[in-house]
């Protein structure tokens, strides 16, 4: 298959999207498919074989990232995204969160009718409430709908997605699963010195570790009743953003260590020399650093939504929390702290929850959903369809 996509993020940009992507562009080299990838600028020219287009962009005020990452930047849909769908004939175009770049890949579909599958995978409309632009948010709304509702497809990464697009007016839904890296999330990655440096210099301790962007909507000031009230507790804090400064003084006087953003070899031995990980966001359409945890063997403290109910099983391999109840967190996690038993017994069944779940099953079943959207616009009813207007929902991989 000759597969464009169309991101709103890529590399050197560091998230989920991201980390999926890669991922996905990764197992498709391995199938042999022709891939382009259209995105901001700044990245590589080329990743896994599949040639990188960079749109100029425009850096973001309202959503600044820290020290330690890129950049944030948004793309405009310019006459260039146009001309490199057109040099590459794709297929099928798929348009990974589409917002403003994305937009113009949905144009392009219409306009030439190429199969067009869509992705969702970050509550944006939702974000304006934590910047000040809750009166944005319906509006908001009302436009990822109609975007999306142009796609033959339209792929969540999690069930609870699929219903809330749903409720919202969306269609054509369907799931693209989750994979994840097990041999480079590991217990086998553990080691004191990297419990010493999580706890800054005491190892004994119960080492609790939150792994993400510091922004507004990770509503990491949750913590602090946690390091404040319980004792025998170190808490380390992956991650850059721009709450970063407030964040370091708000937990001010307790055991929380700022480390910074960690990749590679780093972030795999923070991750298996913790005792538990935390996850206070309830604005999440799947949780990545939830299932990193999981396959280092980490029992997950997290605010009881309906993302984080497909991925912690609630007293099996991690706990579960009421979000509007600050006394509820620090409850759940002194139930860790005082039971090296339950931690370790819901650490080894969280490792064994997603041993199976491969980036090479998750990107099959995203072929397969190409192959839907594809076999569709080459059978016998193709000529009288148009991608601007509802469609019957794909057989292939499809969510009732």
């Amino acid at each position: 298959m000759r597969i464009a996509f169309v991101t709103e993020v890529f590399v050197p940009a560091i998230d989920g999207v991201v980390t999926r992507l890669r991922r996905t562009l990764e197992q498709l080299q391995r199938h042999g498919d022709e891939v382009l990838v259209v995105a901001p600028a700044g990245g590589p020219p080329s990743y896994a074989g599949a040639r990188v287009v960079g749109v100029p962009g425009l850096r973001i005020p309202l959503y600044p990232d820290g020290s330690g990452y890129p950049d944030k930047r948004v793309s405009l849909p310019v006459p260039r995204l146009g001309a490199a769908l057109r040099e590459f004939a794709p297929d099928v175009i798929h348009a990974i969160n589409p917002f403003v770049l994305g937009a113009g890949a949905v144009h392009y579909a219409h306009r030439q009718r190429i199969p067009l599958v869509a992705s969702y995978h970050a509550n944006i409309a939702a974000y304006s409430q934590y910047y000040g632009l809750g009166a944005l948010e319906s509006l908001g709304w009302r436009y990822v709908v109609w975007l999306h509702n142009h796609a033959d497809v339209n792929l969540c990464t999690s069930v609870a997605t699929i219903e809330q697009l749903r409720a919202r007016g969306v269609q054509r839904l369907g799931l693209w699963p989750y994979g994840i890296e097990t041999d480079r999330f590991s217990p086998r990655w553990a080691q004191l010195e990297w419990r010493v440096r999580l706890s800054a210099g005491h190892p004994d301790r119960v080492i609790l570790l939150c792994v993400g962007r510091l922004a507004k909507e990770k509503s990491l000031q949750r913590l602090v009743p946690v390091v404040r009230e319980l004792d025998g507790i170190s808490l380390a804090i992956v991650g850059d953003g721009p709450v970063r400064p407030k964040l370091e003084r708000l937990f001010s006087g307790t055991p929380t260590t700022f480390l910074g953003l960690l990749s590679g070899e780093a972030l795999s031995r923070a991750y298996a020399s913790a005792d538990a990980f935390l996850f206070p966001s309830d604005s999440e359409t799947l949780g990545m650093v939830m299932l990193e945890a999981h396959a280092a063997g980490l029992p997950v403290v997290t605010a009881d939504t309906p993302a984080a109910r497909e991925l912690v099983r609630n007293g099996v391999d991690g706990l579960r929390y009421d979000a509007h109840d600050p006394s509820a967190l620090v409850s759940a996690v002194r139930r860790l702290v005082e039971s090296r038993e339950l931690r370790r017994g819901l650490g080894a069944r969280a490792r064994a929850a997603v041993a199976g779940a491969t980036w090479r099953h998750a990107t099959d079943e995203l072929r397969c959903h190409y192959l839907g959207v594809i076999g569709a616009w080459s059978g016998p009813d193709a000529d009288d369809r148009t991608p601007m207007e509802p469609a019957e929902p794909q057989p292939v991989a499809a969510v009732p």
